[in-house]
Order: structure tokens, then sequence, then C-alpha cells
């Protein structure tokens, strides 16, 4: 690709497709996008061709195909404006844009994630027990159109929308503790369906839900 180079370090970075977002997980194949940006909250613009010459050669390559986009910055060696930029370095949870249910995952690195899968910087892990839930899951659902095969879109617009209870901090450390459990590598098929069925019946508590609401929320899922 391009010759190794610590200065080129600066604007390489790992990226995670969409499909690699799975349901309180994710993996990496080691990809990587040149994070050329177009200046942003009070950053200049990357000037490819001037600091990091080696990839402006690597990118040359590729002309005309790469000049002639739409979705390019102030030259063609720049991606196009991006105003949560900074979010990216941030934690996050980011989730499929398509899927068959509910599949968020916390991702603690500083790694770009690829359109068109969304994703909102946050510090509170626990808020993937409540987003990875059957009643997430229903309530989401209910907002759109199931396509064919039974994928759903999970545009934000959706998502957004459902509401997320007031958590006590015991509340909050208890679903991170469950997580962290859920996250451990050699963690067993029993176990695993053991502590996801301990957030669901948590989660249903904190929704207040009766015994019919729950029936109707387990036979949509």
């Amino acid at each position: 690709m391009v010759t190794a180079s610590p200065k080129n370090d600066e604007i390489i970075r790992p990226i995670i497709l969409g499909k690699n977002i799975k349901r309180y997980n994710y993996s990496w194949d080691n990809l990587w996008i040149i994070n050329s940006h177009n200046g942003v909250k009070g950053k200049h613009r990357i000037d490819i061709e001037h600091d990091y010459p080696t990839i402006f050669e690597y990118l040359r390559q590729f002309l005309p195909q790469i000049e002639i986009r739409s979705d390019q910055g102030e030259s063609w060696t720049n991606l196009r404006n991006c105003a949560y930029l900074d979010d990216f370095d941030k934690p996050k949870i980011a989730w499929g844009n398509l899927s068959l249910k509910c599949q968020f995952a916390y991702i603690k690195e500083p790694m770009m994630i690829n359109a068109p899968s969304p994703f909102f910087a946050t510090d509170k892990t626990y808020l993937l027990a409540i987003l990875n839930s059957h009643v997430a899951d229903f309530y989401i659902k209910n907002l759109g159109v199931t396509r064919n095969g039974g994928y759903f879109e999970y545009k934000p617009m959706f998502v957004e929308q459902f509401p997320i209870p007031f958590l006590s901090q015991d509340a909050q450390t208890y679903l991170t503790n469950l997580i962290n459990t859920l996250e451990q590598p050699n963690l067993n098929s029993y176990r695993k369906e053991t502590v996801e069925l301990e957030i669901e019946e948590f989660v249903y508590k904190l929704y207040d839900l009766e015994d019919e609401e729950i029936s109707i929320i387990k036979r949509g899922n």
C-alpha cells in the first residue's frame, strides 16, 4: 500500500464495516482509511501533496477515477466535509444499518466506521443492554417497515425515538457488569444465554411491563 513512514500514521486510520458490527461485539478486517479530511473545527485541511508525499504518490495511481468523484473536499486528495469527524476518536455505540434484529456494539477504540452504519459517541456502556433488548427491537421495528426476509433498516430517525429510562448508578453498574461478562472470550453458550436472559428480564422491569405486554414482545422476537 503506502511506504512505511511514522508520519503517515497521523492520517491512516483503522475502519470498521457494517458487516463487522454484531450484537454486543464487533470484529475488524485489518482495513484502513486515509483520513485526509477537508478541515474541521479549527483544524486545517490535510495537504497530502506537501505533507504526506508518499501517500500522495500512492493515490496518484488511482487517477483519473479518484479525481472525478463527487464526494471530495477542496482537493481531489481530500475527503468531503464531516462535522462529527472528532467523534470517531471517542468511545461510541455503533450498529449495522440493515439486520434481522438489533445489533448494537460498543467501540472504545478510536476507529472510523463505514457508512451507512450509524453511531453516537458515549461512554455509557450500559446502554447496550437496553438497545439490544427485545423491548427496544419491538419498539423500533414498529416505527418502520420490515423488508423482504425479515430485514429492518435501523435508521437513526427510528433509534433516537426509543425512550431510555432513568437508571440509578447501581442499575448502570449491574448492566455494565453483565455486558462485560458477555464480552469474555471463552464464555460458553449456556452462560451466554443465561446472561442475555438476565438482561432481558431486567429491562422488562425497567419499563414496568406486565406479563401480557411481555408476551406480545416475545412473540414479536
